[in-house]
């Protein structure tokens, strides 16, 4: 009994235990060729009288199934086609609950979306207590909601309150917290997985021979705590308050979401209320209105862009170039930045790390820090006591350069200072071995200028992570002109095993994410200087889809920090990308942001209001619509991207999208500035910037390249009104614009 994606071994014992191995990729997803399998390996096994139960586990290395074959949702060009493919993925999970013999799921690796809705078809579940196990419903942060009839199963399995949180969180669990809520019943080593759940198969077996009583059946599947949360969910008023409470949490998300929130909890709250049938009638059709809305593709592709990139080649175009092993990580630096590098190093590496600063006090300071944010992994269920001590004693302190002889990385995190990076450039060259790689966590400096201080420059690099480390996703390598292949692959090597998501650009002042930032942030400052008041603007940009307002992105980042790293961009920009007047003045009143307690919000959250007569202005009581405050500062960001695609910047739109989302807090559902450009069409981007221009200056001079693929009507993407899209010819644009 052998599939292409399945094999099948039926034991002594009478269990057959079914593998899952899509071939060729590293993970299995579910698809049409899949479930046409499925269905018949389903048919061998109802048939089968030598079979008594069935386990369903996974051969890949760390993954169970990680959901559904995301290109076939976007081949679903119209609602129709979505809430068909929906209903074939709930007739495959239906054939699954349906099926006379008892079937437990074996649970080791990923089992996300699709793959958590065909384990919870299953009569029961085990799932292996290795740290890759993780189990959730992450549609949510897709724009999509569970369509193979999760949204009915799972309430009854956990109780619909948890099952709204799982939905609507899009969190994802481990094995001993999917254990807590009643989504697994056993949790055991991986080594004895397919056994267990062998025997659970069986004991069940054996109850359905004896006919279990419907108490029986309740206490099995169900804790008190759940038989509760189904027994307030059954009755009127407790569901009304279950959804309620659901609603205020969808209220605080981004308001993206609230559609797709609010189509889930009507799905969900149409099975309670008429019955499963009703309920997966309701699923299917909502899975196939918002997967085929513009908030979900644009996000599916994103998803879709940023996986390709953390499994494409290590240095674009190809070298050939092989990363070099990193057995041992310097940090220089213990701020924020340089804390937080030494945590992922440890953390998500595993790697040792020396970490290093100028006295203990700041040393101290970082391994307090270090020590609670482990702490929390642990008490988070994340990590057990034991690993976790394993992973702090891989981080040794000191105040000098003992120990880096030994590094093969050195990751340096100091002041955004060129001689102070070259002071520590040669430091580390003094005590360290040719070949050890020097990495430069600057944000705005050129790493050429850096690596001019180098005895050997090809071994300097660019790694520009994000604050808080621990959370951004994002890190920009960045090879300087003389940085050897080997050098950028061991980079990207590293970033990746990290946890990171890497884009390998150009050198340059501000390199990609900084210089495409830096002009919202100063238009920001334009509008205020108008008269916008402060609230004002920040909630534009919130309202827009980004995670922070401008001016509270300020205070956190530094006003001291910023208006340095503007003075760089202008010398090597000009007046286009020129700062905003306002930020030096009050980096001359010493307001430096959160660092000092003197920003543009006061420490409760108010607007600190003594900012305006510094900047010699009132904010009016009304002004412009938040939409076009908004544009106006989304507007100077994008040109800007479309500027460093022109010169050559970036490797690809793809990765200009994926970085702008990461590394800036681009909007998601908006796809990123180039397929934002798509989506409004080249012309109108280009309209738009030359009436701004003629308005305010050359501050939204449109680039060359949107010129010439306004005038030509071409896209990056080739989607939308031009179906064959051609790249705009090479010329003043510099390079042409190139698809994902």
């Amino acid at each position: 009994m052998v599939a292409r994606a399945f094999d099948i071994e039926v034991r002594q014992d009478e269990v057959a235990v079914v593998r899952l191995d899509v071939p060729g990729q590293p993970l299995n997803l579910i698809s049409g060729a899949f479930v046409e399998e499925l269905d018949g390996v389903l048919d061998d096994l109802s048939g089968a009288n030598d079979v008594r139960a069935v386990v369903f586990t996974s051969a890949k290395p760390d993954a169970f199934i990680a959901g559904v074959d995301l290109e076939v949702v976007l081949r679903c060009r119209d609602a129709a086609q979505g809430t068909s493919l929906a209903r074939t993925a709930q007739r495959i999970t239906g054939r699954i609950a349906a099926l006379e013999k008892p079937v437990v799921a074996a649970i080791h690796g990923a089992c996300f979306g699709a793959g958590l809705e065909l384990a919870v078809a299953c009569d029961a579940r085990v799932a292996s207590d290795d740290r890759a196990t993780r189990l959730g419903h992450p549609e949510i942060h897709l724009g999509l909601l569970p369509g193979a009839g999760g949204t009915q199963r799972l309430p009854r399995l956990v109780g619909v309150q948890r099952a709204l949180e799982l939905f609507l969180g899009g969190r994802r669990l481990g094995a001993l917290e999917a254990l807590e809520v009643a989504l697994v019943d056993e949790v055991v080593p991986r080594g004895i997985l397919v056994d267990v759940a062998a025997r659970h198969a069986l004991r069940l077996a054996e109850t359905a021979r004896r006919r279990e009583t419907f108490r029986e059946r309740l206490s099995r599947l169900f804790s008190r705590d759940e038989l509760e949360s189904l027994a307030v969910a059954e009755n009127p008023v407790g569901r009304r308050v279950v959804f309620e409470q659901a609603r205020r949490r969808l209220a605080d998300r981004a308001r993206w979401l609230l559609p797709v929130g609010e189509r889930l909890l009507d799905t969900v709250r149409a099975g309670l209320e008429r019955g499963p049938e009703a309920g997966l009638e309701a699923e299917a059709r909502a899975f196939g209105e918002v997967a085929t809305a513009a908030p979900s593709r644009e996000l599916v592709r994103l998803f879709l862009a940023r996986r390709a990139i953390d499994h494409g080649p290590l240095v674009p175009n190809d070298t050939g170039a092989s990363p070099r092993t990193v057995h041992r990580v310097g940090v220089l630096g213990c701020g924020l930045m340089g804390t937080g590098i030494a945590y992922v190093t440890a953390d998500c590496a595993r790697l040792p790390v020396r970490l290093k600063d100028r006295d203990d006090d700041r040393v101290g300071e970082a391994l307090r820090r270090l020590r609670g944010m482990l702490e929390r992994r642990r008490a988070g269920g994340r990590i057990d006591p034991l690993e976790m001590e394993r992973r702090w004693h891989h981080i040794t302190p000191t105040v000098d350069y003992r120990g880096f002889e030994r590094c093969d990385v050195v990751i340096e995190a100091v002041y955004e200072d060129l001689e102070l990076k070259r002071q520590v450039l040669r430091e580390v060259e003094a005590v360290a071995g040719p070949d050890v790689i020097f990495a430069s966590n600057a944000s705005a400096l050129p790493i050429a200028d850096i690596a001019a201080a180098s005895v050997h420059p090809e071994t300097v690099i660019g790694m520009h992570y994000f604050s808080p480390v621990a959370r951004m996703p994002l890190v920009e390598v960045v090879p300087g002109p003389r940085t050897a292949p080997w050098v950028t692959a061991t980079c990207v090597a590293l970033a990746r095993s990290q946890g990171k998501t890497a884009i390998v650009v150009k050198d340059g002042p501000g390199f990609f994410t900084t210089r495409i930032l830096a002009p919202l942030l100063s238009e920001a400052g334009h509008l205020v200087s108008e008269g916008a008041s402060i609230e004002a603007v920040d909630r534009a940009l919130v309202e827009f889809g980004f995670p922070v307002g401008p001016f509270r992105l300020l205070d956190e980042i530094g006003l001291d920090v910023s208006a340095r790293v503007n003075t760089l961009l202008a010398e090597a920009y000009g007046p286009r990308i020129g700062p905003w007047p306002g930020l030096r003045w009050l980096v001359d009143d010493r307001r430096y942001g959160k660092k000092n307690g003197r920003g543009f919000y006061r420490a409760r959250g108010e607007v600190d209001a003594s900012v305006y007569p510094v900047l010699g202005v009132q904010p009016r009581g009304d002004g412009e619509p938040s939409e076009d405050l908004a544009w106006r500062c989304v507007l100077r960001l994008v040109n800007e991207a479309l500027w460093c695609h022109g010169e050559g910047v970036l490797g690809s739109t793809r990765d200009g999208d994926v970085g702008a989302v990461l590394g800036v807090g681009f909007p998601a559902y908006r796809g990123g500035p180039f397929r934002l450009v798509d989506a409004l069409g080249p012309r109108d981007v280009h309209d738009r910037l030359v009436a701004l221009r003629d308005r305010h200056g050359v501050r939204f001079e449109p680039a060359p390249l949107l010129a010439e693929m306004a005038e030509e009507g071409v896209t990056f993407y080739g989607e939308g009104a031009v179906p064959a899209a051609r790249a705009p010819r090479t010329g003043e644009a510099g390079r042409r614009a190139t698809p994902a």
